[in-house]
């Protein structure tokens, strides 16, 4: 049986595998525009030091906490996503809020896959800057009861809320897609930011290039 040390809140705990037959689940939101190293680490990071049986990425539409961008089409991003994950046995991809469509409230996802998988505990990875905007989510309180919520440690950002949060530290990677957009329009590299195939896909589609 094997045991991971994390931290909650504030406090040292320690976690052992005794969920019986629920499959513990890691669901990793965001646009993905595109998908970059750092993604990768951290998915992994938190996968295997809550011994998760599966990390799922789970690319949005209209992203409802930050100023609405532009982004490319939803199939662009789950192709980048599907090339990125490629031989990690780890991931995978959840398209629920990209079917769904129109503005990717997490409550209404998380409602969704709890009626459909019961046998799924599930675990939302977030940054540690993402969690002092806990409090505005959209029935956040209900929300709350329904996940554990993982905060992935940020210097400057204290690893606490009033909300249970499972605290993880990842290596600090300080790449973004926006970068990465920018990088491209200019012509510059992005070997490293992204996988390889990610990288080619880009170039070959002419992404980012407006």
């Amino acid at each position: 049986m094997q045991k991971t040390t994390t931290s909650t809140n504030t406090q040292t705990v320690t976690q052992t595998e005794t969920q019986g037959h629920k499959r513990r689940i890691g669901l990793y939101g965001g646009t993905f525009n595109p998908i970059h190293t750092s993604h990768l680490i951290v998915a992994d990071q938190v996968g295997n030091a809550l011994g998760l049986d599966e990390v799922l990425f789970l690319p949005d539409v209209i992203p409802p906490h930050v100023d609405q961008k532009s982004t490319i089409e939803p199939q662009l991003r789950i192709d980048m996503i599907q090339l990125a994950i490629e031989g990690n046995p780890l991931f995978g991809i959840e398209l629920a809020e990209v079917k769904r469509g129109g503005i990717s409230y997490t409550f209404d996802t998380i409602a969704e896959l709890k009626q459909a998988h019961p046998e799924n505990d599930y675990y939302f990875i977030i940054g540690g800057d993402m969690v002092e905007y806990l409090p505005k989510w959209h029935r956040i309180d209900e929300l709350a009861k329904m996940i554990t919520f993982v905060g992935v440690r940020r210097p400057g950002y204290q690893p606490k809320s009033k909300y249970p949060v499972i605290w993880v530290d990842a290596p600090l990677i300080d790449i973004s897609s926006t970068d990465i957009r920018n990088r491209v329009q200019c012509g510059q590299s992005i070997r490293y930011l992204v996988p390889d195939k990610v990288a080619t896909f880009i170039k070959e589609h002419r992404l980012y290039l407006e």
